[in-house]
């Protein structure tokens, strides 16, 4: 199989089980989502590949899929659509690229990540740096009240490919699908963490064990 592996505090949490069912003879290849999750993989001993070595048509999220399954987490799951806001671990393009090209998104959250609508927390949006502050105003015209990511040291958060990213509060989403495309109209936008009909299951984690969420492939994005 051809895994994709996720970014973030919870993506890396199932990167040692993963490797653990490697040695005792599960046969993968991972597709890292981030340099990050890509170093500690390699350091567990997950073999790796890229997208671009699995050249098979890309026609949609079916039979023709690059990647077989991808394995992440998520900042949000909206309830009974399963659409998810992710990006805090900064790598939201690269894990919506990874997973728009798989057969299968699975998430791992725990309960705390539920929601009744999308969102209680910010939307990251992924910007190109030169002009950023034109772009943010364009997201505020929509709504939102947009905040450069900053490091520890007061510089700019940079991601792997080179761009800002933008927390963006817009308080509960009425239409996540109206502004997906709103956003996508923007120039200046690189991608967004709305990932609307993706995830087909969420594993949730619980004080009293695991509930198992699936989203029928008929749902559409709300």
């Amino acid at each position: 199989m051809v895994v994709g592996l996720g970014t973030g505090s919870t993506a890396s949490l199932i990167l040692k089980p993963l490797a653990a069912r490697i040695r005792q003879g599960l046969s993968i290849v991972g597709i890292p989502t981030s340099k990050g999750t890509a170093e500690q993989a390699r350091a567990l001993g997950i073999p790796l590949s890229t997208l671009s070595d699995h050249g098979r048509a890309d026609r949609g999220r079916a039979d023709h899929a690059r990647v077989d399954l991808t394995i992440d987490g998520a900042d949000e799951v909206e309830r009974g659509t399963l659409n998810l806001i992710k990006g805090r671990g900064g790598a939201l393009l690269r894990e919506k690229i990874v997973a728009s090209a798989s057969a299968r998104v699975v998430i791992v959250a725990d309960e705390s990540k539920l929601v009744d609508r999308l969102g209680r927390s910010v939307v990251p949006i992924e910007v190109v740096p030169f002009g950023w502050q034109a772009t943010a105003r364009r997201i505020e015209s929509l709504g939102g009240r947009p905040d450069l990511r900053l490091q520890p040291d007061g510089e700019a958060f940079v991601t792997d490919g080179g761009h800002y990213i933008l927390d963006c509060a817009f308080g509960p989403i009425s239409s996540a699908g109206s502004l997906d495309r709103e956003l996508n109209g923007i120039v200046g936008v690189i991608e967004h963490g709305l990932f609307l009909g993706l995830a087909d299951q969420v594993g949730v984690g619980r004080a009293e064990g695991v509930d198992v969420l699936v989203r029928s492939r008929t749902d559409q994005p709300a």
